[in-house]
């Protein structure tokens, strides 16, 4: 299955119970089939960690603004939409099946969105937890890289 971002050859990974394709070494997103993106946010935390730290290339530039063809169903595009509580994340879906295809540290702010959502529910104080700084820490590296 090609990536709809890159064009590398996604690598399916198990992920707890849920196997889903990484462009490793490419542009770093992740295609999740139908329901399973849902599943990943149940699974335990260390089980999905590797996920937002998936081994990319730095050279490779994405378009944002560029229409994908879902990896699975040929000829159809894949819709943007938020997919976080702020509204603050756009993910590519898929109409024909379900899929979702999360780019780069798409998947670490919405579980960080989740998370502060989580706490304010509780009546916590949100906190920057170590994966949050971990993705803010990465998000600055790759600002550096761009200029």
């Amino acid at each position: 299955m090609k990536c709809p971002a890159c064009f590398n050859e996604l690598t399916p990974l198990q992920v707890g119970s849920v196997t889903v394709d990484v462009c490793q070494g490419g542009c770093g997103g992740i295609w999740f089939d139908a329901f399973e993106l849902q599943r990943i946010e149940q699974e335990d935390d260390t089980a999905t960690q590797w996920l937002t730290n998936v081994e990319r290339d730095p050279q490779i530039q994405l378009d944002p603004h560029r229409k994908r063809e879902c990896p699975r169903c040929a000829g159809v595009k894949l819709m943007r939409h938020f997919h976080s509580p702020k509204r603050r994340v756009e993910v590519d879906e898929c109409p024909g099946c379900g899929g979702f295809w999360l780019d780069a540290g798409e998947l670490a702010r919405i579980r960080a969105e989740f998370e502060a959502q989580r706490q304010l529910a509780q009546g916590q104080q949100p906190y920057l937890t170590s994966r949050v700084i971990r993705y803010l820490y990465q998000v600055s590296l790759d600002k550096e890289d761009e200029s």
